[in-house]
């Protein structure tokens, strides 16, 4: 009888063990099981150069969204990107491609702005800045110099 409770005991251990497993990699991996609620606003920019699928989207300096896709369209890169469903952003915002620190990660920093209007879902942000290369900076600092 005792040896009994003690394997059921175990195996509820187990069971619990795989339950939260599992919840912490859906959690961990930014995995929606049962879909979205965030809408989708879309940007176009010239150079993206860095900025992958997942980066953030920040407004004031904390995160709103993310970037669900990037793809080439008319030799630009369009950004699909998917933002919070509280957060309206305004049809003039500006959208610019920013990095975390002097060589971490890309993300998109939301600037807002004052019209009236707003992006609904589907939509998209006109206003953009493409990724700054540090590389061409510092070749044409010291390249061209003379």
């Amino acid at each position: 009888m005792k040896k009994i409770n003690i394997e059921t005991a175990v195996g509820i251990f187990i069971i619990l063990g795989l339950l939260s497993l599992g919840y912490l990699s859906v959690k961990l991996g930014d995995v929606s099981l049962f879909g979205t609620k965030q809408y989708t606003v879309r940007a176009r920019f010239a150079n993206v150069s860095g900025l992958k699928k997942g980066a953030a989207v920040e407004i004031a300096g904390v995160r709103v969204g993310k970037v669900a896709d990037i793809r080439l369209e008319d030799y630009e890169a369009d950004v699909e990107l998917l933002i919070d469903p509280d957060v309206k952003l305004q049809e003039d915002a500006i959208a610019s491609i920013r990095t975390q620190g002097i060589i971490g990660d890309k993300y998109i920093k939301i600037k807002t702005g004052g019209a009236d209007e707003y992006i609904g879902d589907n939509g998209e942000i006109l206003e953009t800045e493409s990724a700054i290369e540090l590389e061409e900076l510092i070749s044409k600092y010291i390249f061209e110099k003379e």
